[in-house]
């Protein structure tokens, strides 16, 4: 049979490293995991089980020839994985059930998606190589998740702590457009409001005053001097406006451009503090769902590093993934990056030394659920009253500047009675 070689952690924490025989490399993932270790690494496969020999394990890569596809909503995605693992418990047999669900499917992208995976699996593929080849509808943790469902044999059970997953997801998403969409639309209204009075409104005034010949005050003077340079300059700054965008846009889709707009997430005031909630909630639950599902720790460092949704944090634990990778911790290195709370480290440390990390990730992600939940609703209660005052700044102290040259222009008239 075929010899791997392995490198995991025992619960204590120790770092073992040897070889076993099995007929695959599911089989060989399945020992380990019913030996209570936590694979760090698995390679080999010479003798006969085609495994991959580049000192990584090829069960668990992100990395391979993948076709493009169409996008599914994450609320059939749920729905789907669902459905997809109460069919397989009941003992229908899989290719039957991706049929069943392909029928089904509203979206002609998603059912045509799926009859490709049956005809693969019928070709002789496993479930997690037919769903590799779409990764715009199955991302890599969907596709990791499967392959170490079907490695322990609990393909059912991984299914719906993957659905759990997904829905924990999108109400953590929903949280964060809750939070976001309020100030933002309120936001584009005022200054929406304000230009239209600048460019189309206030100039009317100005031919007003000078016919009439009144003393302006300073304060509208200056208003009147905006007003002309917007209506007159119109084109010019809206289409420098839209090019800064523009560019803005594309330098922040490059490396360093990303890493100065997450850094700025997390130092914008009120918000900062939001997101750094959000990205270590992600790391949290993406990080135990994984390891739960019996995903290699560094496999699952890798894809929570690209899930977590903050350049940031992605360093951090890519960074920390090396030192695991060399038999060390992973609550120390968290802790130098001083992106996450002691409180997280510190559990993360004692998971490890206690063999019950997947856990304590669980609480960790739990509880900043609920601190994502109750930061958003401080916001909304903050940001309301907050948009209500600059609004009020902005246009009634563009309709005290314009009145203010008729309030002395009545009152000189007044006195001349």
């Amino acid at each position: 049979m075929p010899s791997y070689s392995y490198k995991a952690k025992k619960q204590g924490g120790a770092v073992v490293s040897g070889t076993l025989t099995a007929q695959t490399e599911q089989e060989a993932v399945a020992d380990l995991r019913r030996q209570g270790l936590m694979i760090l690494s698995l390679a080999g496969g010479k003798g006969g089980g085609g495994g991959s020999s580049a000192g990584k394990s090829s069960l668990f890569s992100t990395s391979g020839q993948k076709k493009s596809s169409r996008r599914v909503k994450s609320q059939d995605m749920v729905v789907f994985t669902r459905q997809m693992s109460t069919m397989i418990s009941s003992g229908i047999p899989l290719v039957e059930a991706i049929e069943i669900l392909g029928e089904q499917a509203s979206n002609m992208g998603f059912k045509a998606c799926l009859q490709e995976v049956s005809a693969n699996i019928r070709a002789g593929k496993d479930l997690s190589q037919a769903l590799g080849q779409h990764p715009r509808i199955f991302p890599d943790i969907y596709v990791n998740m499967v392959k170490a469902g079907e490695a322990s044999g609990q393909l059912d059970i991984v299914l719906t702590r993957l659905a759990d997953y997904q829905e924990s997801a999108e109400n953590l998403k929903s949280e964060i457009k809750s939070a976001m969409t309020y100030p933002i639309v309120s936001l584009v209204m005022v200054l929406g409001i304000s230009l239209f009075l600048l460019v189309f409104i206030i100039p009317k005034f100005e031919e007003m005053f000078y016919s009439m010949n009144v003393a302006l005050p300073a304060v509208t003077k200056g208003l009147l001097v905006l007003s002309l340079f917007l209506k007159k300059y119109f084109l010019y700054w809206s289409a420098s406006f839209v090019a800064a965008c523009v560019l803005a846009f594309k330098y922040f889709q490059t490396e360093k451009g990303k890493l100065l707009r997450d850094w700025l997430m997390l130092k914008t005031p009120i918000f900062g503090t939001l997101f750094s909630k959000v990205a270590i909630s992600r790391f949290a639950r993406t990080f135990s769902t994984l390891i739960q599902s019996g995903v290699p720790i560094l496999g699952a460092l890798e894809i929570v590093s690209q899930t977590c949704g903050n350049k940031l944090f992605s360093n951090a634990i890519t960074a920390a993934s090396e030192n695991v990778r060399q038999g060390e911790t992973l609550g120390e290195p968290l802790s130098k990056s001083k992106l996450f709370p002691p409180m997280v480290t510190r559990m993360i440390s004692i998971g490890e030394k206690t063999g019950a990390l997947e856990t304590l990730l669980e609480k960790i992600s739990d509880f900043y659920d609920q601190q994502v939940k109750t930061t958003v609703e401080s916001l909304t209660s903050l940001i309301e009253p907050l948009m209500i005052g600059v609004m009020g700044f902005l246009v009634g102290g563009m309709v005290m500047a314009i009145f203010l040259p008729i309030f002395k222009m009545v009152g000189s008239l007044s006195g001349k009675q």
